[in-house]
């Protein structure tokens, strides 16, 4: 039975690879919603799937004598890993699927019928959480029962579901606002162009209060001739508000730029690589370590490259854990970001790849770089990971409790270049 389903979607994958290109316009639209619908029914599917998979992996682990606290540990990461999402992403789509599963038959229904996509499901389960399960279930009659959420936007379905939880029970939704305070953070994501995305989650009088300081600020210097578009002024406002208006009254922390010998000294145009946000150019790389130069806040590392294979084997130093400086270097080597595949999440422990108390040594090549909740994710019943030998660089095999393997490479080091051809590296590795 099962290869059987495996085998018709296998063909289904294969037949889409071969759609043909000589259709009529009006047949691209047809197949653009019919694929549109496939895609839903697949993610209702999945989400059934997931369900199943955690039901099924808590019992083993329950079996297995997991003490109570830690059942359940672990299975939304695999399904991350099974999504190539990372695990953060599994959670909340194990999340959605118990959700669907036993609160919103309607819901799950219309994604079945292919009506409703994966992420307009997430947005009724996400307005009515606070809800109780009578209440979410009505919702879910309300709008999804006859299809109509199927017809309405992002925005619409948003502030309908939302409208109706206000109705059903409105002291859950304001004690859900009052909670939703205690959430506020700061977080950073790269954009394109050597840009980043400082993103600031605010209790609303704040947020407002925030945006309307800045917005007056730019008009203000408009009116008085400033060149600078509104947005530049407000970004430069924000900026200066936070680092303090005088660069010495900032707090001091440390910024990691990685950079070729070559292209440091600007023999080369190899791009580097800004921890927290990932490849830049050359240009920009030298321009921000004359910057920090000539403000005096320049401190140069060494770092050491295998020249055959660019695995990163040491690194000057300013000095059961590893210790400060070793953490560094290993999350220099891994570039900042989570090790385990499709996480990327910021590094937060240097883990060991072969647990200390199973004699793993705390040493270079048995740490990898994890966030907080893929070193805990390891630490779950049926999870091992070995390093693997290869002739390239620091590579790390993780295995699930269901036998699934995944492996992780370290990222090259700026300016590295391979002497092996990939056929060359794979004969080297199978001799050695």
């Amino acid at each position: 039975m099962f290869e059987s389903l495996m085998d018709q979607v296998r063909e289904a994958r294969s037949a889409l690879a071969a759609c043909p290109s000589d259709l009529t316009d009006a047949e691209r639209v047809d197949l653009l919603r019919e694929l549109e619908d496939l895609k839903c029914a697949a993610s209702a599917a999945q989400a059934v799937t997931a369900v199943e998979l955690d039901a099924s992996q808590r019992a083993a682990q329950v079996e297995a004598g997991v003490r109570a606290s830690r059942v359940g540990e672990g299975v939304a990461a695999q399904i991350g890993l099974a999504r190539r999402e990372s695990p953060h992403a599994g959670a909340r789509l194990l999340g959605l699927g118990k959700v669907l599963t036993a609160e919103m038959p309607c819901t799950l229904r219309l994604m079945q019928e292919g009506r409703l996509s994966e992420w307009r499901a997430m947005i009724l389960a996400r307005e009515t959480a606070c809800l109780s399960v009578e209440d979410r279930a009505e919702v879910d009659a309300r709008l999804c029962a006859n299809g109509e959420a199927a017809s309405m936007s992002d925005q619409g379905l948003s502030r309908a579901a939302r409208k109706l939880a206000c109705e059903l029970d409105p002291a859950a939704v304001a004690a859900r606002a009052r909670r939703a305070e205690a959430e506020r953070h700061v977080s950073l994501r790269p954009a394109p162009d050597t840009m980043c995305w400082v993103r600031v989650l605010l209790p609303v009088k704040q947020a407002v209060w925030v945006y309307a300081v800045l917005l007056t600020i730019a008009k203000n210097a408009r009116s008085q001739g400033d060149p600078r578009s509104q947005g530049q002024l407000m970004a430069d406002a924000l900026v200066e508000r936070v680092t303090s208006e005088s660069t010495e009254a900032a707090p001091k922390v440390e910024l990691k730029l990685v950079m070729s010998d070559t292209s440091f000294f600007g023999t080369s145009e190899d791009a580097a690589d800004l921890e927290g946000y990932g490849p830049v150019p050359a240009p920009w790389a030298r321009a921000f370590v004359r910057d920090a130069a000539a403000q005096a806040r320049l401190w140069v590392r060494r770092l050491y490259v295998a020249p055959s294979t660019g695995e990163l084997i040491g690194m000057d130093s300013r000095a059961r854990c590893a210790p400060a400086g070793l953490a560094s270097f290993v999350a220099t080597r891994d570039l900042g970001l989570c090790r385990t595949p499709w996480c990327g999440a910021p590094i937060r422990e240097a883990d060991h790849v072969v647990a200390y108390e199973d004699s793993g040594p705390t040493a270079s090549y048995n740490l990898q770089g994890l966030c907080r909740r893929c070193n805990l994710v390891k630490q779950a019943l049926g999870w091992s990971a070995s390093q693997v030998f290869s002739l390239w660089r620091h590579t790390v095999e993780t295995t699930t409790p269901t036998g699934h393997t995944y492996r992780s490479r370290a990222p090259a080091p700026s300016g590295h270049v391979d002497i092996y051809s990939p056929g060359e590296r794979l004969l080297l590795e199978l001799i050695a």
